[in-house]
């Protein structure tokens, strides 16, 4: 029986052999680094109060162990026994510790029905019928060629590193679902084919709450809101994200014509 190598002297060791069982595999590794060590050193430099205060932007005080727990190298219960130690007031950490448990949540939510994780759990609230969405991803959003500046900024970073900002990923998946008109299941594959925290429940769920089929009303953004929370990171100037320059009444009538005026 064939039996996988499991130690290497160095990273580089370890990369070449996975391209030889994994020719097809293209572009450079991942700069996240796998692994217990790698893991204790990201939850040693957490700062929950910090986190609870920035998450949102591109910069911000996120923790960056998604990975690890979504591979169980970090548990849950772990890390956020650890937040609470670094804490003097436990209130400090709510945030934080929130968002721990929205991971849990999606679990259980897919757990009651797991059937959601792939079928529309609701309508689409969007003023069209399912149907009307492709089943496929454009080539310009795989090939990170969209035209949209931030976004081909945010695709090429999904592709090369395996991680995007949270705040990203709901700016995709809107772009995807409400201003390119394709299904979130689409989407929803891609992304678990390319994120190194790749979590079926998390993801898909919140594909769904970004849709409308798990919320009360689709997710959508604009330029400004790029601006705002990424500004200076990407390139958010007007002449290179037209799709997204509008105010949000403007974006509104022209993603979902159907429902404007409907509760005139």
């Amino acid at each position: 029986m064939f039996h996988l190598p499991t130690e290497f002297s160095n990273r580089d060791q370890l990369i070449a052999h996975v391209k030889t069982l994994a020719p097809w595999a293209e572009g450079a590794a991942s700069p996240y680094i796998g692994g217990q060590q790698a893991a204790t050193q990201r939850l040693q430099n957490i700062d929950p109060v910090a986190y609870g205060k920035t998450r949102n932007f591109g910069n911000g005080r996120v923790s960056l162990l998604s990975p690890y727990v979504h591979h169980g190298v970090l548990s849950l219960n772990h890390v956020r026994n650890f937040a609470l130690s670094r804490l003097e007031n436990p209130q400090d950490g709510v945030k934080f510790i929130q968002e721990l448990g929205w991971r849990d949540f999606w679990q259980r939510v897919a757990a009651h029905i797991p059937h959601g994780l792939w079928e529309d759990l609701e309508p689409y609230k969007t003023g069209f019928d399912r149907d009307t969405y492709a089943d496929t991803l454009p080539a310009d959003i795989l090939q990170a060629s969209t035209g949209v500046a931030c976004i081909d900024h945010f695709i090429t970073t999904l592709l090369d590193t395996g991680y995007v900002h949270n705040h990203a990923r709901m700016y995709l998946a809107s772009y995807i679902v409400h201003f390119r008109h394709v299904t979130w299941q689409a989407g929803a594959r891609w992304f678990l084919c390319h994120l190194l925290d790749g979590d079926e429940a998390s993801n898909n769920l919140s594909w769904q709450w970004i849709t409308s089929t798990f919320s009360n009303k689709p997710y959508i953004f604009n330029l400004e809101n790029v601006a705002k929370y990424f500004g200076g990171l990407v390139d958010t100037t007007p002449e290179n994200n037209r799709p997204l320059d509008a105010s949000y009444e403007n974006l509104t009538k022209r993603l979902f014509p159907n429902l404007v005026g409907e509760d005139d």
